[in-house]
């Protein structure tokens, strides 16, 4: 991707109306090409990947045929593109720079050869063949990205005393990236945009910090013309702007699914499908809990809805039918927009979602580890709770590192959030049916007093203990993972006035798991042992059933398994959803359970 940038760039300079202005820049421009193409062919395989060396190939073509500067960049920008798309390379830093200290970092390390104000007059300038940079050259930068800066401070540029950075660490190189991006505009330009961004101008074109740093002042200039450029070049100085004129998630989510189907139009059904996933996972997901709140109806029409488009789009659907459903979609993410902005004006909303995510999160396992306790007290083990302790609370301990990263290190993206739920989901079903045919096993045996008293303490062996931990740990962290993303997102789509309603639909929603816990496990330790074992069984039986259904679920949102539509209604409380393969699925762990539990009943009656 920096051969492609420098290829943008610099080949315009280097051939003009087919006729060769520098041989030796010309044969650079050839060269990186080559390279490129190289490269290309040593990328992970992926479907994709012919294309690109198609691509990469006519790019090669079209540098020895001399072709037009502007044609030869098309190529490469558009390669560039394409290879970040497919290979979803990460292309913006962990999080929005502090730029102040990248004026001391430009001073140590730019200036020698740069000049203290860019103009690549610096004391070791002279002498160095190309000369280095001018950094306040408008016409230049301006068409240099942000992200084009960072490859080029991280790895410096083949045959030029310009060498990469890579011992400064990767935030102060996005900083330092930022910094040098600002150089060639002036106070009274960043000043203009300032006032222009908060008039509400260019918040269409620079939504997020992925455009911010993939943008170019020449490109946005002829999108938006020079009010987009000074709103750019006011951005670029100040990126933390960014979070105040933020895109809600409903408008991410309809901007995508615009981009989606014009992918669509252009016979490109992958990126639209990857875009249509985007546009939910990283889009309307985040607002679920919030339009609950005011009309869960709405929330499971649009859900259902953005279902189907997915579906319409791998089954390579008519693109009429295709058009006349992602309108169907904007409508209802239009009437999803005004409901949610109603409610917006009052703390109920807010104080809801918060109680609500918790609640939906947290029950089932809540439901998992009163069993869990239960069961042991029951079996006289006390001493093995720890096992079970020590599972949910490594596991809210990591739910906080999570949140932790999130925040401050790592961006986690939808799809990643999803793919993660899905597969802890599919751990804990297979591991709540080993607990409950263990339960189950032992409700017959539990007739015998003696019995209980011998080969249930003995039963609870190492493994089985241990099994009870990774159950604990996987029923709590699953939820733990997905609520403190929703928690992150709620909490700054509140603001500032907004807080102290999602604090207190936490804590109102801890308070509520809490009494549940309490009153599940005083009925339970009410019931005789046999039953309890019996209502245990057929408890992690059904919770296995629902997470298998849940976690189908979830790898099918992030586009990891195909999509098979039912004509059904979705219940996502018993983790049912109008797929074939998720109705599949839990139809078969049923049999499944049905089957163990029948063999398991004659076998102890043939005992007995």
């Amino acid at each position: 991707m920096h051969a492609l940038a420098y290829l943008e760039v610099d080949y315009p300079g280097a051939v003009k109306d087919g006729k060769v202005l520098d041989q030796g820049e010309y044969e650079e421009q050839l060269e990186f090409a080559s390279g490129v193409r190289t490269m290309i062919t040593g990328l992970p395989a992926r479907p994709e990947r012919a294309a690109l060396e198609a691509t990469a190939a006519g790019l090669v073509g079209a540098i020895k045929d001399k072709r037009l500067g502007e044609e030869v960049a098309a190529i490469a920008s558009d390669l560039r593109r394409r290879i970040i798309d497919i290979y979803e390379v990460r292309v913006t830093p962990r999080q929005v720079p502090d730029l102040r200290p990248a004026a001391t970092d430009y001073t140590t390390h730019c200036a020698v050869c740069h000049g203290a104000t860019g103009r690549g007059d610096g004391p070791a300038a002279k002498g160095l063949t190309p000369p280095p940079a001018d950094l306040t050259d408008a016409a230049r930068m301006g068409q240099h990205s942000v992200f084009g800066l960072y490859n080029t401070i991280t790895l410096g540029i083949k045959g030029t005393a310009m060498t990469g950075f890579a011992p400064l660490s990767e935030s102060q190189r996005w900083a330092l990236a930022f910094y040098v991006s600002t150089l060639a505009s002036g106070g009274e330009t960043r000043d203009r945009g300032a006032a222009l961004w908060k008039g509400g101008v260019g918040k269409t074109e620079l939504p997020d910090l992925r455009a911010l740093v993939m943008a170019t002042p020449r490109d946005v200039a002829a999108r938006a013309g020079g009010d987009g450029a000074a709103v750019l070049a006011y951005l670029r100085s100040e990126p933390s702007a960014l979070a105040a004129g933020r895109e809600s998630p409903i408008d991410f989510s309809a901007r995508l699914l615009g981009e989606s189907l014009d992918a669509y139009r252009r016979g490109d059904a992958a990126q639209a499908h990857q875009l249509a996933v985007t546009s939910y996972l990283e889009g309307f997901e985040l607002v679920e809990a919030p339009l609950d709140a005011v009309d869960r109806g709405l929330r499971t029409r649009v859900e259902a809805a953005m279902l189907r488009y997915r579906t319409l789009i791998q089954s390579r659907a008519p693109k009429e039918t295709v058009e006349a459903e992602a309108r169907a979609i904007q409508s209802l993410l239009d009437t999803a927009r005004r409901r949610l902005d109603a409610a917006r004006l009052s703390p109920v909303t807010t104080f809801t979602s918060a109680l609500v995510i918790l609640l939906r999160e947290g029950l089932e396992a809540i439901l998992v580890l009163a069993a869990l306790i239960a069961m042991l007290i029951k079996s006289g083990r006390r001493e093995a709770l720890r096992h079970v302790h020590a599972g949910w609370i490594l596991a809210l301990g990591l739910g906080g590192l999570t949140w932790l990263a999130a925040s401050y290190v790592v961006t986690v993206s939808g799809a990643s959030r999803e793919v993660t739920e899905g597969v802890t989901a599919l751990v804990a079903a297979a591991m709540l049916l080993y607990v409950g045919f263990w339960m189950h096993r032992h409700a017959h045996a539990a007739r015998w007093k003696a019995y209980l008293e011998t080969r249930v303490q003995s039963a609870l062996s190492g493994r089985t203990l241990w099994a009870l931990a990774a159950v604990s740990f996987v029923a709590v962290y699953r939820e733990a993972f997905e609520t403190v993303l929703f928690y992150q997102a709620l909490w700054i789509e509140a603001g500032p006035e907004g807080r102290v309603a999602v604090g207190g639909g936490f804590v109102a929603a801890m308070v509520g798991l809490v009494l549940l816990a309490w009153l599940m496990l005083k009925l339970g330790l009410r019931l005789p042992v046999g039953w309890f074992f019996g209502l245990g069984s057929a408890l992690m039986a059904v919770l296995a059933v629902v997470l298998a259904g849940k976690g189908i679920a979830a790898l099918q949102h992030a586009g990891k398994l195909p999509v098979g539509p039912l004509d059904l209604p979705a219940v996502p409380s018993l983790g049912v959803y109008p797929t074939w393969q998720g109705v599949v699925t839990q139809l078969a762990l049923v049999l499944l359970i049905f089957a163990a539990f029948t063999y398991s009943r004659r076998r102890a009656k043939h005992v007995a």
